[in-house]
């Protein structure tokens, strides 16, 4: 099979990981006989910088034009004190809009060989844990009506949050077919002990039982959510929430895990065509530097050929060699605490290495 893909290496460490996971796709495509095309585009910083807006038309119509979309980072001080419509981040919500990407799949997974990089106790993690934060992206405070006044008090300013039924069925479907093919358990989280938008979501969600009898729904409070993932991760399989609070909880999940550099994400809509990223940030601090860890770059990869092209012997390669090299106690500096650490070259050719 052929597949193009569109690059989006982005700022900071965004290049370096990017091209470790490109590297994994040939390998792959090699091993099962693909073929993958890549065309770049700009994103973020580096598109401020060469045209003047961080998401150019160029970029939408190739991501559009592709059958998928590796995307790296973005961001960075040097843009820091751009206006909100010009900030690199700006491009990542226009890109996701662009494509109609609604659903943000994040799995947050403690493997064995990390556990001691865990920061919970020992005896709560001891048996692991493995969930996946199915998180409303295109909906929700983010892309409400915003703006600035004049108030009671002085200057003020506002956002809005807004759920229509369509957004959270359509969400709410993704997760329970989500969780049908994991252990058939859904945590909806929400506020809806204060908020209307939270009361809707959490009837819909009660309404989609009827369709998915096999899977056992319950619902949760946000904070109450935000203490029971430190408290007791492995109580969670799947779980289903709205933008913001997913941003946040998705955040706090990758953290029991060890090390943000290790997990990937999936930005899905109605097609086939998706846009993958790891979770973690631009890390300009160390880029250029060879010290990025690329492994949650490569499960995004990783995730790319499962959920976009259906290629589930492809993605257990990338996810089997993964273990083996984290099972073989290779680490990068975020992972090495002093210790000797491979550098994001040599942590990718182990990974090749083992496909």
């Amino acid at each position: 099979m052929n597949y193009n893909i569109a690059l989006l290496r982005g700022d900071g460490i965004g290049p370096e990981i990017v091209d470790s996971a490109v590297r994994v796709l040939e390998k792959v495509g090699e091993k099962f006989g693909h073929t993958f095309r890549f065309t770049p585009y700009l994103i973020g910083g580096c598109a401020i910088d060469a045209c003047g807006e961080p998401l150019p038309k160029e970029t939408v119509e190739g991501c559009l034009a592709a059958d998928s979309v590796l995307l790296g980072a973005v961001g960075g001080p040097k843009w820091d004190t751009l206006p909100g419509n010009m900030r690199p981040e700006k491009a990542l919500l226009g890109i996701r809009a662009a494509m109609g990407l609604f659903t943000n799949l994040r799995p947050a997974k403690l493997y064995p060989a990390l556990a001691s990089e865990c920061p919970l106790r020992a005896d709560i993690v001891a048996n692991g844990f493995d969930l996946m934060i199915v998180r409303e992206l295109t909906g929700g405070i983010y892309f409400g009506e915003r703006g600035m006044r004049e108030g009671k008090y002085g200057e003020e300013a506002y956002d809005t949050e807004c759920y229509s039924r369509m957004e959270i069925e359509r969400i709410g479907r993704v997760a329970f077919e989500t969780a049908r093919k994991r252990g058939k358990k859904l945590c909806s989280i929400d506020k809806a002990n204060v908020l209307d938008t939270s009361r809707l979501w959490r009837k819909i969600m009660h309404e989609l039982t009827e369709e998915y009898p096999d899977v056992t729904l319950s619902d949760m409070l946000v904070d109450n959510a935000a203490m029971q993932l430190v408290r007791n991760p492995a109580q969670f399989d799947v779980i289903v929430t709205s933008n913001m609070f997913g941003d946040i909880l998705s955040d706090e999940a990758s953290q029991i895990t060890g090390s943000i550099g290790m997990l990937p994400s999936a930005s899905l809509g109605e097609t086939t065509r998706g846009l993958y990223e790891p979770i973690h940030g631009s890390a300009p601090d160390i880029a250029g530097k060879h010290l990025a860890n690329p492994i949650a770059t490569i499960l995004s990869a990783a995730m790319m050929l499962l959920h976009s092209f259906g290629l589930a012997a492809e993605h257990d390669a990338i996810v089997n060699a993964v273990d083996a090299v984290l099972n073989a106690g290779l680490r990068t500096a975020d992972l090495a605490h002093g210790a000797p650490a491979l550098s994001t070259e040599e942590m990718t050719d182990a990974i090749l290495e083992r496909i």
